[in-house]
């Protein structure tokens, strides 16, 4: 009798096991297709975005070749003299950062910014110091680009909405190897293999599901090296913790003003870990003496000695030469833009200056007596900021010419995996129907927990897709559940 038993339970078991493993495949399944659906469109954005911004280069160069290109000669003349020019070009404007030639055969660029408030590049002959041309940074392909990237030309509530796909592009990840990964022998059948003989929509599903399992990896990089800089999950769960700390700065007056108040416009141009930390302060040596001066007003060598200082700033000529003595080559010279202001060079791999991390230097100078305030090195980065600056030139293509080359495959490859997602619901949807189609539920008792654990963990890591799933199943809940009821109860 026990063995009649024990030969009856068996099939039984093995049945329950399959139909709580086919549970489980189509409730992963239905994640990865609505997660997809808010998706998609958003990878075709930012891959299509990112291979116009890894050619900026290229396009701004052939764009205003006239404008940046030079004869080289055997001597220059002195930047400050350069600067003069501009100035003179363009009075009332000011000149805010200074970048020298990266070739002998290429202009250096002073950028000033308007009383309008337009930002623009003015381009410098080094070697006659005449003016060649202009460049508005908001007219340049990268800017539309990288705004595009970064906000959809929405400003905040864009980069919200790029942040959510960018969360829930990981749970696609995440749910998109599950269904990849051989379970069964249908499973096995295309893993690994791209069957061409078995119709276009195996043939579709082998492409999409192995070309998207075997970039898992980098799309994640892609994704997690992006989602640094965006607004809750970068700016306030990351970037806040990450960020240099400028107590560790001895002895040096801070500034009201942070580090992002240098970058121009959207161009992220200040290390990723400093955006948020304070500015050092020049001692405006002027405006201490005249304090002096007030409360000793009898004393007229005093106030000779104020009026003699109030202009005693150090020129950009001699910022320079202390920037070769400190060993900068590729970098750009922000200037002070007030009183108490500070010249900054910063040669970093976010504004693609340099492109080995390792090299990453930030400095503040005094703008009266020419002292360094603070030089932070990659030495001074925390784990996570060493991640970005390594990582952000990655993402970049700007580490080399394979790079480029890879992370232009690697966009493609991400355009390929959206569209053909969208093409295999289409082959899988019946003719002329007229709703969404998604996967089937396959209803089981209980709860998957491991499932459940995931998506959980998931939420909370990334709190713009936790949100927006508990959004999405408030809604569910709340509206399509109960027309689902009403239905079945006027039917």
């Amino acid at each position: 009798m026990s063995k009649v038993n024990t030969f009856v339970s068996e099939p039984s078991s093995h049945h329950e096991e399959r139909t709580r493993a086919k549970s489980r495949y189509f409730l992963t399944w239905r994640w990865h297709f609505y997660a997809g659906l808010f998706v998609v469109p958003f990878m075709l954005m930012l891959s299509v975005t990112g291979l116009v911004m890894l050619f900026d280069d290229e396009i701004e160069f052939n764009r205003y070749q006239s404008v940046l290109a030079v004869t080289p000669e055997t001597s220059t003349v002195a930047t400050s003299l350069q600067m003069e020019n501009v100035q003179k070009g363009f009075p009332g404007a000011k000149v805010t950062q200074f970048v020298p030639s990266a070739s002998a055969d290429l202009a250096n660029r002073f950028s000033i910014s308007l009383e309008s408030g337009k930002t623009l590049i003015v381009a410098v002959n080094p070697y006659n110091g005449n003016i060649q041309g202009m460049i508005d940074r908001s007219d340049s392909w990268y800017a539309l680009a990288n705004d595009i990237h970064g906000t959809l030309l929405l400003g905040e509530w864009g980069d919200y909405l790029i942040e959510i796909a960018a969360s829930l592009g990981v749970i696609l990840l995440v749910t998109g190897i599950y269904l990849w990964l051989p379970r069964d022998n249908a499973s096995k059948a295309g893993f690994l293999k791209v069957r061409i003989t078995n119709g276009s929509r195996i043939l579709i599903r082998d492409l999409h599901a192995n070309i998207g399992g075997l970039l898992s990896f980098v799309l994640l990089f892609f994704l997690i090296s992006g989602l640094a800089w965006a607004s809750v999950w970068g700016g306030q769960f990351v970037q806040a913790w990450s960020s240099f700390p400028a107590e560790k700065w001895d002895d040096v007056p801070l500034s009201t003003q942070n580090h992002a108040s240098m970058n121009h416009g959207s161009e992220e141009e200040m290390p990723w870990n400093l955006e948020l930390t304070l500015m050092p302060e020049s001692h405006d040596h002027a405006a201490m003496l005249a304090a002096e001066s007030r409360a000793m007003q009898d004393d007229t060598n005093i106030v000779h000695h104020v009026s003699k200082h109030t202009s005693a700033k150090l020129g950009i000529d001699e910022i320079l030469d202390q920037a070769d003595m400190l060993g900068f080559t590729t970098f750009k010279l922000n200037l002070p833009r007030s009183e108490t202001g500070v010249y900054t060079l910063a040669a970093n791999t976010m504004s693609g200056d340099i492109t080995d991390p390792r090299l990453d230097r930030t400095t503040h100078i005094d703008q009266y007596t020419g002292k360094v305030l603070a030089d932070v090195t990659w030495n001074e980065y925390n784990p996570m900021a060493k991640f970005m600056a390594a990582g952000i030139a990655l993402h970049q293509g700007d580490v080399s010419v394979f790079n480029k080359v890879v992370n232009v495959l690697f966009c493609f490859a991400f355009i390929f995996i959206a569209i053909s997602g969208v093409v295999m619901w289409w082959l899988r949807r019946p003719r002329d129907s007229k709703v969404l189609c998604a996967p089937p539920r396959f209803e089981h008792e209980g709860i998957w927990k491991v499932g459940l654990i995931t998506i959980v963990l998931l939420s909370f890591t990334f709190p713009m897709a936790g949100g927006t799933i508990a959004v999405a199943l408030f809604i569910d809940w709340l509206v399509f559940s109960r027309v689902n009821k009403l239905k079945l109860a006027l039917s």
